[in-house]
């Protein structure tokens, strides 16, 4: 007799995983706080009371949608490196500032979530670019880091939102360019 409960892990698992899909679109959209569980259950075709089943709630499945899109304890080069701002431009341009991002201009109402965030900012961004400048012994490395970090995020919020035009209509390669000249970085 075949076993009954495979099915059922099956689709457990497929909710889970279209639960994780659709919140991180509506994450990266509106942003935590305007992101409700109705509207990621709707998305996704689940019932929204899943999200309690399967993360505990919504910061918990905020958590899972942040470390999902990130390679937890993995070392990150920094954004100075042209590959990895061209991958950070190029991404944001398409998707938008994801809730990381979001979470570094207007802090989340749920301490929980911003917690989360900042971490993974920190993790990504913070930390990779404070290391860089410990190793090329650049005076007061946390504060240009995070004055740095505060101006990429600007300059993607910026573009993102479209109120400054030429910064919208600029393509990924004259934006990368200035951006590595403007941070310090080497322009290609």
């Amino acid at each position: 007799m075949p076993d009954s409960s495979s099915p059922r892990r099956r689709d457990a698992a497929a909710s889970r995983d279209r639960l994780l899909t659709a919140a991180a679109e509506l994450f990266a959209d509106r942003g935590y706080d305007q992101t409700t569980a109705r509207d990621i259950g709707e998305r996704a075709g689940v019932d929204p009371t899943m999200i309690a089943r399967y993360f505990g709630g919504k910061a918990q499945l905020f958590i899972a949608v942040l470390r999902a899109e990130g390679e937890p304890g993995a070392q990150l080069p920094d954004v100075l490196e042209p590959a990895r701002l061209k991958d950070l431009i190029e991404r944001t341009g398409t998707r938008g500032p994801g809730p990381i991002l979001q979470a570094a201009i207007r802090p989340y109402d749920n301490a929980e979530a911003q917690e989360a965030a900042l971490a993974e900012l920190g993790h990504r961004v913070l930390t990779p670019l404070r290391e860089r400048f410990v190793r090329e012994g650049v005076a007061n490395p946390e504060l240009r880091a995070e004055v740095l970090s505060a101006a990429l995020i600007g300059v993607i919020l910026g573009r993102h939102a479209g109120t400054l035009p030429h910064l919208a209509a600029a393509g990924t390669d004259e934006l990368l360019a200035l951006a590595q000249e403007i941070l310090g970085g080497e322009p290609r």
